[in-house]
Parts: structure tokens; sequence; C-alpha cells
């Protein structure tokens, strides 16, 4: 499997950050990687990102509603995001869950949302600190798949993403044995209800991935790709984690 390497500018851009947009594009077309490479930003960016990018790099967004349309004010649709230029958008990010309250099955229906709008998914799941320190971080994990990840699509093409709470934007990262140990049952949580085809989807591990630990997570086994937050604001920081691939 092509690894996935996807940025996640959270709430940041201007206009005048889309420079780091074609900085990237430009390196990837420069030195085409052994990767699939995306960016998320925010949705008043997609537009003007996707044509910076022009289809060098994948743009993105970090989240939608579940609903086509409708008198939901200040919400944004899978088919909106679509009609705007992004090919895949991030659904369930922990900072979604934590701050917004959002619960698997709200999950489970943005992913449905933006399956039926065409858009690749990235479904996130990950353990508090607490939930860590009293062992439930495997038992997290699978509940969170088995809420968030709804049936009826070709799952391969998509992606889940680990990111334990407490490594965001922290700068602590999981032990590799940590890391190891959580996709490999990530990946057996997959297996048991989806088969042979589990093997084909890709396991990102997202929590404070930067250019001089890329590698090393990225060369773990089951780790299909990164979820990177503050290091993808800046074109070189970015670019340095794409070609630790």
């Amino acid at each position: 499997m092509r690894p996935w390497i996807a940025g996640n500018w959270k709430m940041n851009g201007l206009s005048s950050q889309l420079g780091e947009i074609e900085a990237i594009a430009a390196s990837v077309m420069a030195a085409p990687p052994h990767a699939d490479v995306l960016i998320c930003v925010p949705a008043t960016l997609i537009t003007r990102a996707a044509q910076v990018a022009a289809a060098r790099i994948g743009i993105g967004a970090q989240n939608c509603d579940s609903e086509v349309s409708g008198a939901f004010t200040g919400d944004i649709s899978a088919e909106m995001l679509k009609d705007a230029g992004a090919s895949a958008v991030i659904v369930g990010h922990s900072e979604r869950r934590q701050h917004h309250g959002e619960t698997n099955a709200m999950v489970a229906a943005k992913a449905r949302a933006a399956w039926r709008a065409g858009l690749l998914t990235i479904i996130c799941i990950g353990e508090t600190e607490s939930q860590r320190k009293d062992g439930k971080a495997l038992s997290v994990c699978a509940d969170q798949i088995a809420g968030s990840v709804p049936d009826g699509v070709a799952l391969a093409a998509n992606a889940l993403a680990y990111e334990p709470l407490w490594a965001i934007g922290t700068g602590h990262v999981p032990t590799p044995e940590q890391i190891v140990q959580v996709h490999a049952h990530i990946r057996q949580c997959l297996a048991v209800r989806w088969g042979a085809a589990a093997d084909h989807v890709r396991i990102l591990y997202g929590g404070s991935v930067k250019p001089d630990n890329a590698r090393a997570i990225l060369a773990l086994p089951e780790v299909g790709g990164a979820l990177i937050g503050g290091a993808s604001l800046k074109a070189a920081e970015f670019e340095a984690i794409v070609g630790a691939v």
C-alpha cells in the first residue's frame, strides 16, 4: 500500500498562506514521493487551495455535516465540499469529539455522507490519557471502530487514523511498542468485521509527528502513513516528513 501523508491545518490558514500549498505541490512534482499527499485546509480555503494545487496533491476538508442540505445554519455538507474542490475529508477528529461532543454515531453518519458525495475519508479514533493509564486504550479504539466506521463502502480506499489524544500537539509521542500494539489491534478489529478487505486499509498515525521522528514512526509495522498537524503548516517541515517515506 502507498502510505498516505495527510496534513491537517485545523483552524489556521489565510489566503496569504497558500504559498505553502504551492511549495508542497511543487516539491511533490519535482521529486514524486512513494506516498499519496493530502492537505486538509479550512473550508474557506478549499477552492483556492485546489486551484493552487492543480491536482499535484490532494486537497481535503476537516469536517462535514451528515445531511445533503437543509436548515442547518453554519454547517457544510459533503456535497458542498466536493463542489468546492475537496477530494477527501477528516471525520471524527479527537478535537471534534472532545470539544463538539461528537459521538461514534455522529462520526459514522458523517463518514456515510462523505462516501455518498464521493469523498475519501480519514476516520479518527484514539484514547485519552486517563484511558491509556487505566489500560483501556485497546478497548476504546475497538469501540470507536465498531461505532464510527459504517458498512456499505469499499473501505480500502479510505483510512483510519490513530491519534492518542494525549499526544496531539503536546510533543509527547507513544513508544514504538505502543504504536505497533494499537495499530495491530486496529487491523485485527477491521479483519474480524471485513475479512481480507481489511488488509488494504491504511492506518495512519497522528500525534506530534515531526521531521525528526517521522522516519522512525513510518517504518513501524502497520503504520500506513501519518496525519500531521502543526508540521503541515510549513512546507519545509511537511516536505521533510513526506521525504521520510
